[in-house]
């Protein structure tokens, strides 16, 4: 199985989308350090809200075979300036946690996440498992082959 970093504001999700991915009881955690598991890299909030936290991110995604920015279904905003997955040099899905909130706005998380250059995304509700098998379908499949261009 591939592994994936969840990079995203604190209360996004991340963690407990970490549990239920891993068919763990859902209990609130909060998640103080970058956190490993068999398939999973779970990092602060803080290291995506910061400046000086943020670098760090960059370090950890070298550990992982794909990158899963994640923002909740209701969110005010999004951290995730336009392009950055570009910046990767591996396969970068976007994540919509919180999809069963009352006030959940899909279409404005949707947006977010594609402006970011996400191409593949994935609508998430980790307390009803809405999402959850389409996402660990994806991580196990087999990465697309490089191919070597040469002039």
């Amino acid at each position: 199985m591939r592994r994936i970093i969840l990079i995203g504001r604190s209360e996004a999700g991340k963690t407990t989308l970490k549990q239920a991915l891993e068919k763990r009881p859902l209990q609130y955690e909060k998640t103080q350090a970058v956190e490993f598991s068999d398939f999973i890299i779970d990092t602060p909030g803080e290291y995506a809200q910061g400046r000086r936290l943020s670098a760090a991110l960059a370090v950890y995604s070298y550990e992982a075979d794909v990158i899963g920015l994640t923002v909740h279904a209701n969110e005010a905003f999004s951290l995730f300036s336009p392009n950055i997955a570009c910046m990767a040099n591996r396969d970068v899905i976007g994540i919509i946690t919180k999809v069963d909130e009352p006030d959940a706005n899909l279409p404005q998380a949707r947006l977010w996440l594609e402006l970011a250059g996400c191409e593949r995304i994935f609508e998430i509700s980790s307390y009803t498992g809405k999402g959850i098998e389409e996402l660990l379908e994806y991580l196990n499949e087999e990465p697309a082959e490089e191919t070597d261009i040469t002039v």
